[in-house]
């Protein structure tokens, strides 16, 4: 007690019971590792980066080995063999670009796949120096893209025409020009047999429309053997079974189209006639071809009766 009767508070300080109860020492760290553990851990830190590294620069090394057998066939050829062996990637998507007067079907052919079918089931170069050989193609090149796609891209060589003057047979384009670098073997043997024949003076120049115009008429253009300039003015077409058409000057495209509607209605391009004159708006010629002689046994005509001509026929539009 104090002096002025209030109680006095304890003084944990100077009593010692709390000076023997508190801890005298700090109790030892069980967990601590040992300097080992410390060591290992440290170069943990500096190894990883380097696993890393290793990783990436062998997935570097394989896809550049990859890379370098694929442009080669030979190399290529084996490493195919067993891709398609362990998972044989479907063609889904052809894409052809440059596409103009070669056929769908004969780029397929070409390329000796189709879809379906692996994608490193077939060899590349080998079917660009296929496509290559088409008639119309100047050089291609083919390409696949994982994981379904073959893309084939072409350069084609542009003639529309084969043109005979005087004896001679020249590729020309749609201007009338002559396509360079031609001649009567290999691929541009092969595009004069598919080319439409144009003849005479002032054909080439004037090739173009009138071929556009047959083009919509295919019953009637694949009857065609050939058209005739005549008179650098109008067009003569002669058919495959040697009937000759003479169209009107400057309206070849009603001219196919009457023609059309014509086989159409009455297999007219059938008949063997020599020609049909369309050069008459508004009639149309045909002359049929000669009857055959009679036997020397039949019996005379009368030499009174009116003389006729009964290999021509006239039809109305």
């Amino acid at each position: 007690m104090r002096r002025d009767g209030r109680p006095q508070e304890p003084d944990f300080h100077r009593d010692p019971s709390f000076r023997t109860g508190r801890p005298t020492a700090m109790p030892p760290y069980e967990d601590r590792p040992s300097r080992a553990k410390l060591f290992w851990r440290r170069q943990r830190r500096l190894i990883r980066p380097g696993i890393v590294l290793l990783v990436v620069v062998g997935i570097g090394t394989v896809g550049a080995r990859l890379l370098y057998d694929a442009a080669s066939e030979e190399r290529f050829a084996p490493l195919r063999e067993k891709l398609v062996a362990m998972e044989p990637l479907p063609i889904r998507h052809v894409v052809i670009n440059g596409r103009g007067m070669t056929s769908e079907a004969s780029i397929y052919d070409a390329l000796g796949t189709n879809l379906g079918r692996p994608i490193f089931g077939f060899s590349v170069e080998a079917a660009r120096k296929r496509i290559d050989e088409l008639p119309f193609v100047d050089h291609a090149t083919v390409e696949r893209r994982m994981p379904d796609t073959v893309i084939i891209n072409l350069t084609e060589r542009t003639p529309v025409a084969v043109w005979q003057i005087h004896g001679h047979f020249t590729l020309i384009n749609r201007a009338g020009e002559e396509v360079p670098d031609q001649g009567l073997t290999g691929k541009n043997a092969q595009a004069f047999l598919q080319l439409p024949l144009v003849v005479g003076e002032g054909a080439n120049t004037a090739a173009s429309s009138v071929i556009d115009a047959l083009a919509k008429q295919p019953d009637v253009k694949s009857r065609v053997t050939a058209l005739v300039r005549v008179g650098n003015r109008r067009w003569n077409i002669t058919l495959k079974d040697g009937t000759t058409v003479l169209l009107p000057e400057g309206e070849e495209a009603a001219a196919f189209a009457r023609l059309a509607r014509y086989q159409g209605s009455m297999q007219l391009l059938d008949r063997p006639v020599v020609s049909i004159d369309m050069r008459l708006p508004d009639r149309m010629v045909i002359h049929q071809v000669p009857a055959p002689a009679p036997p020397p046994d039949a019996a005379k005509p009368d030499p009174s009766a009116p003389p006729s001509d009964s290999n021509q026929t006239t039809q109305q539009p």
